[in-house]
């Protein structure tokens, strides 16, 4: 499950990216990052009741995560089951979107690659990489798939403030960008987004370098973009455990996806 957005039918989505000047990390407020979704009513995505967590004590082999992540939507569908956030990752691996080209798989026999069906292209999971899969029930939430991803989007963005680092979405391509000051002057993704929707029901999510080898990005063109770089946490200087970046995962989602009851 990698995270790329289809440009069409269900997936369809906003871009997303970031900004981020690696050995002079400004702090920054929340506030400053999360003004640019104004003109989006991500309000209706906070539903009351909660989401259940789950994290992954030991690398998840992909099919296995399919397999359990299909269920779980199924039985949320069917009003079974919690709506569930599942932090894992994956043994190293490359996935396939719908979008997919055939050339962009620049190394085959470096890791396995699975099609899968979400939208987009290319994109690398594997160890250091944080992978969230939202199972959410969007007829609670709307069901404006641009909106939804427009949160997912800020619900990263808000995640890695609590880092130093400014994120900032793209209109012409996916993902959460940084600004590397050069020079040369350049852009590199530090986070990913994907989705597919399923009896209203949402399936994969997000991916967050967190520290990563880079290197194994080299096999595939991530997401179909030529032009840029790949990045992590631990690459812009930040030392942050994978239990650093679940927690503010969770403290930055429930800004954008729970509703508060009234004191």
């Amino acid at each position: 499950m990698a995270w790329c957005i289809n440009p069409l039918g269900a997936n369809q989505g906003v871009r997303a990216g970031l900004i981020l000047p690696p050995g002079s990390l400004n702090r920054i407020s929340e506030s400053d990052v999360t003004a640019s979704r104004t003109n989006l009513a991500l309000a209706s995505l906070r539903a009351p009741s909660p989401v259940a967590w789950e994290i992954a004590s030991a690398p998840v082999p992909y099919p296995a995560a399919v397999a359990a992540m299909e269920e779980r939507a199924a039985a949320i569908a069917d009003g079974r089951a919690e709506e569930l956030v599942w932090l894992l990752e994956h043994p190293p691996i490359y996935t396939a979107g719908t979008s997919a080209k055939p050339s962009d798989l620049v190394m085959p026999e470096r890791f396995p690659v699975y099609r899968t069906g979400r939208g987009g292209q290319y994109t690398y999971h594997g160890p250091g990489q944080r992978v969230a899969y939202v199972m959410l029930d969007l007829r609670r939430r709307g069901t404006d798939i641009r909106t939804f991803v427009a949160g997912l989007e800020r619900w990263l963005i808000l995640a890695l403030a609590r880092f130093g680092v400014a994120g900032e979405r793209r209109e012409d391509r996916v993902g959460i960008w940084v600004s590397r000051p050069g020079p040369p002057p350049r852009e590199d993704k530090i986070a990913a987004i994907g989705i597919r929707v399923r009896r209203w029901v949402s399936l994969h999510g997000v991916s967050l370098n967190v520290d990563p080898d880079l290197r194994h990005f080299e096999g595939i063109v991530p997401c179909g973009v030529h032009e840029h770089g790949i990045t992590s946490l631990a690459d812009l200087g930040i030392r942050a455990t994978m239990d650093d970046v679940d927690a503010a995962l969770r403290d930055s989602f429930a800004q954008v996806f729970v509703r508060m009851n009234p004191g």
